[in-house]
């Protein structure tokens, strides 16, 4: 016998149930499993998700060969239990086609009713229904449906409108009327006549009368929509592999537009946005599914409760909303007290919150779908939580509930939803950083310092940012840039600071020189307002209002269940004292990366840098990092202070020396004049400093290394800092990482300069702290030789943006000219920097760890790139025993999440 390819289900009977997801999709299984425990379902079948790949592979006609005998075998199955026959004009059967993956992609596939009308068949329901209202809206519905899904008649242009909603409109104007259930029968005919001619001019092809042609080309149709652009772009979005495939189901036709007594309807169980435990829904009366979403008719609430919040928002008064907007619940009371207990009984039997279609005709109610409901964050949380204090789940069930990234919405400012409805998008960049935020363009950092210290909310707009505009990014409400991708500087440091960044937004041309910025063909000048929202990299044209996210008990709750299972602890990337205490208050164990050269950039910070800079010799060197040394000292004092009793994990200088002076005339005269020195002289030293690949060239240790006095001094401020601690009785906890290392004689040769000061420090203060020193693992032959450089490290930090980049040899900074080619092409499935690859980058990190491990028992092992934020790649973190993932402060308990979901799977 061939292997099964449809599954039967009716009458309290199926041969699939819930666990055959991957088989029968969501839908599908959902129906089996719905019959088994008693809701009434119209029978059907569900042809599986192998058969869409089928199709893909073997094509039309050998698909519709192998699935024949089994769907029209499954066919006379459903006219058995209906008593009607499929095609037959005196006892009609109609049949719906609906697709339905193993993962909820609501509306991003096609779906096809009344299935099985032609002019006989409609000729014999009038008789049968004595109702030719409902059979002929029932048989344009269908010609209209088939017509768009199967026959493909789409506008030509994106300007045309739908040709049959012209049709329509054409034949309500001849008699003034608005609504499509206020046509009379002959209208319908009409349009039925009028959609068939026009299919006919527009395809060259007669509309199909026989309902088994009907039926092929339905189901052909919905394995066809699995691939099409919606669908695509929502699995990209979703992380849904293309290779899933849709099921198709086939269910009888149960009719909510047979009049007054039949109504059709979605519902939930819980509130979606908030997580309420409030059943709520819409419906319409004498109306068919679309009708509901397709917004051409106002729906009513389910629920009396709904009705009344809605009228309330809505100004309408009681009076008003009793006679024209009531619910179900006043007007079908027995319907609606049998939903009422079947939604109750099947958020039961699923143990989580339900997302419902159902239909009742004349009378009876049949339910059509159940899902796991889609959910906001917020409502992700509060449900877990609630449905845990019902005892309807377990803690690990709560936790596993619950999406890490959907957590984003909970920390960052998010903007009004009825808002969002009248806002212009002007462009499109990458979402770098979530949140949103509203704001005047500048586009300079000293400018958004001075603005907002003005009391003026700024949205800086660059190129690109460098370190040297950190201070404008603190000071602005969100960053905009032209160019990098998820991992270049601005995503980075906006990520660190809770700031809303949209990067690499290539459709925007910024002139500093005229302080304007065009975008698709409109000049935006300084001053003007634009709105930025960083979850979906979406810009907006003026001001958008926006709300801080509120967290609840339930967050917390759900943030200690993950304490109480995780094995993997969490840091924090954090330079500032403020970022390090809004980091402790998410949650983190310490810090796992602190980026000492974030600290350079205020006034006097940076002319000492450049005297240091522009120095012949150690000891004009030595003169001007003295002054460095005091701020050095205080930044690092007030960061291990905010992370008393934690482990502060501080990195060595790491960027080249050319970010930290100005390579444009103006600023290089401002500098001149700073360091009273003539012009020629800086920029001499300027292109002294100019290296064809910066980022492979004099940065990390081969500055302390060919510098050793900026080793020092930094070893120096950090345990100076750490020593005043103890005296005023606090308990620091430093760690000092040598940064970009490649052989084992780097380290060493740091950590003999990083010991010999530190001896000297000590005896200053008379007094010890102790500290450990480490190193990044960064470049791929540290990877590979981890067992000799474990013998000077006593940690391992891995910094996964770099070794990703020197691994996959791209450049992070500008990938985004052929990545877009390289996942439509299947090349790669991820953007790398934004998850870890675990098949390249991860073998060698695993490979490190081990022989790291080997070489020196116990030694500690963390991550601290931006993939330490990434759910999948803590997981993966942890399944390969780290003992700490570290990511910016606002991505905390996103990683937290991860880090117990990954100690439950294991």
């Amino acid at each position: 016998m061939s292997e099964k390819r449809v599954y039967l289900f009716g009458n309290g009977k199926a041969e699939g149930n819930a666990t055959m997801r991957e088989r029968l999709g969501g839908k599908g299984a959902n129906l089996a499993e719905m019959n088994l425990i008693g809701v009434p379902v119209p029978p059907g079948f569900t042809i599986t998700t192998d058969c869409c790949n089928e199709y893909y592979e073997v094509g039309q006609e050998k698909i519709i060969s192998l699935l024949n005998d089994e769907v029209m075998a499954a066919v006379k199955n459903i006219e058995t239990l209906m008593n009607s026959k499929f095609g037959d004009a005196q006892n009609p059967l109609l049949v719906s086609v609906r697709s339905g993956a193993r993962a909820s992609m609501p509306g991003m596939m096609d779906t096809i009713l009344n299935l099985g009308l032609n002019d006989e068949v409609a000729e014999g329901m009038t008789k049968k229904t004595g109702n030719p209202h409902f059979v002929y809206d029932s048989y344009r519905r269908f010609v209209q449906m088939y017509g768009d899904v199967v026959l493909e008649m789409k506008p030509v242009n994106k300007e045309d409108r739908d040709p049959f909603e012209e049709i329509i409109e054409k034949v309500k104007e001849r008699r003034g009327i608005t609504l499509d259930k206020d046509m009379s029968v002959e209208e319908l005919k009409d349009l039925v006549r009028l959609f068939k001619e026009a299919i006919k001019e527009r395809t060259g092809k007669d509309f199909p009368d026989d309902p088994i042609e009907q039926l092929w080309g339905a189901v052909c149709a919905v394995f066809r929509s699995w691939m099409n652009e919606r669908a695509i772009l929502y699995r990209k979005m979703e992380g849904i592999p293309d290779e899933w495939g849709t099921a198709v189901s086939v269910m009888a036709m149960v009719f909510g537009n047979m009049g007054e007594t039949s109504a059709t309807g979605v519902c939930f169980s819980r509130d979606a946005g908030n997580g309420e435990n409030l059943f709520n829904g819409e419906y319409l009366v004498n109306a068919q599914g679309e009708d509901v979403v397709a917004g051409i008719r106002t729906p009513q609430q389910i629920t009396k409760i709904g009705s009344q919040r809605w009228a309330e928002r809505a100004g309408v008064s009681e009076e008003e909303r009793v006679a024209n907007y009531p619910s179900m619940e006043e007007t079908m009371p027995e319907i609606y007290k049998e939903l009422d207990e079947l939604q109750n009984k099947l958020e039961q039997h699923y143990h989580d919150m339900q997302d419902m279609e159902f239909t009742v005709q004349e009378g009876k109610l049949w339910f059509l779908q159940t899902r796991n409901g889609k959910r906001t964050g917020t409502a992700m949380v509060k449900i877990a939580i609630d449905l845990l204090h019902e005892g309807m789940i377990d803690e690990k069930t709560a936790i596993m509930r619950c999406e890490p990234q959907k957590l984003d919405e909970l920390l960052h400012p998010v903007f009004d939803k009825k808002a969002l409805m009248n806002a212009k998008v002007i462009t499109q960049g990458l979402p770098a950083s979530p949140g949103a935020a509203c704001g005047q363009i500048v586009f300079h950092a000293d400018d958004a310092k001075a603005w907002h210290e003005d009391g003026r909310k700024v949205v800086m707009v660059r190129v690109e940012t460098s370190p040297e505009d950190l201070a404008g990014m603190a000071a602005a409400e969100g960053i905009l840039t032209a160019r990098g991708g998820m991992t270049s500087h601005a995503a980075v440091v906006a990520r660190g600071m809770g700031k809303c960044c949209v990067s690499g937004a290539g459709g925007i041309n910024v002139d500093y020189k005229s302080k304007t910025v065009e975008i698709d063909g409109v000049v935006y000048k300084e001053g003007e307002y634009i709105s930025l929202n960083g979850s979906t990299g979406q810009v907006y044209a003026g001001e958008v209002p926006t709300k801080a996210a509120e967290l609840s008990g339930d967050f917390k709750e759900l943030m200690d269940l993950c304490n109480k299972y995780t094995k993997l602890l969490v840091r924090t990337n954090a330079d500032t004292p403020h970022d390090a205490r809004v980091a402790r208050e998410f949650g983190a164990q310490g810090i796992g990366l602190t980026r000492t050269e974030h600290m350079f950039f205020e006034d006097k910070k940076i002319i000492a840098m450049r005297e240091m800079i522009l120095s012949e010799n150690v000891e004009g060197r030595e003169k001007a990092l003295a002054k460095l040394l005091p701020y050095q000292k205080a930044d690092f004092k007030g960061i291990l202070e905010a992370m008393d009793g934690l482990p502060v994990n501080i990195r060595l200088l790491d960027p080249p020396l050319h970010e930290f002076v100005p390579h444009d005339n103006a600023g290089q005269e401002i500098m001149a004049k700073e360091m009273g020195v003539d012009i020629t002289t800086i920029k001499h030293r300027v292109d002294s400093l100019a290296e064809n690949n910066p980022m492979l060239g004099h940065r990390g240790c081969r500055l302390g290394i060919t510098f050793p006095e900026i080793t020092a001094m930094q070893t120096r401020a950090i345990l100076g800092a750490a020593c005043e601690l103890k005296k005023e009785g606090k308990n620091p906890m430093p760690e000092i990482m040598v940064p970009l290392i490649g052989t084992y004689h780097e380290l060493k040769q740091q950590k003999d300069i990083i010991y010999a000061t530190a001896k000297q420090v000590f005896a200053e203060y008379g007094i010890e702290v102790e500290y450990e020193v480490g190193t990044m693992i960064e470049i791929p032959r540290a990877a590979l030789t981890a067992d000799l450089i474990a013998k000077e490290a006593q940690y391992f930090s891995f910094g996964t943006n770099d070794l990703t980049q020197m691994t996959f040899g791209y450049s992070r900074d500008d990938i985004a000219s052929f990545l877009p080619v390289y996942l439509d092409k299947k090349i790669l499935k991820v953007d790398p920097f934004q998850v870890l690859d675990q098949e390249g980058v991860g073998r060698l990190i695993k490979y490190a760890v081990k022989e790291g491990r080997d070489a020196r028992p116990g030694l500690r092992c963390g991550i601290c790139g931006e993939h330490g934020g990434e759910p999948s790649s803590v997981k993966f973190c942890a399944k390969i025993g780290m003992d700490y993932a570290s990511c910016s402060p606002f991505r905390v308990p996103i990683a937290r999440l991860a880090a117990a979901q990954a100690a439950i799977e294991e």
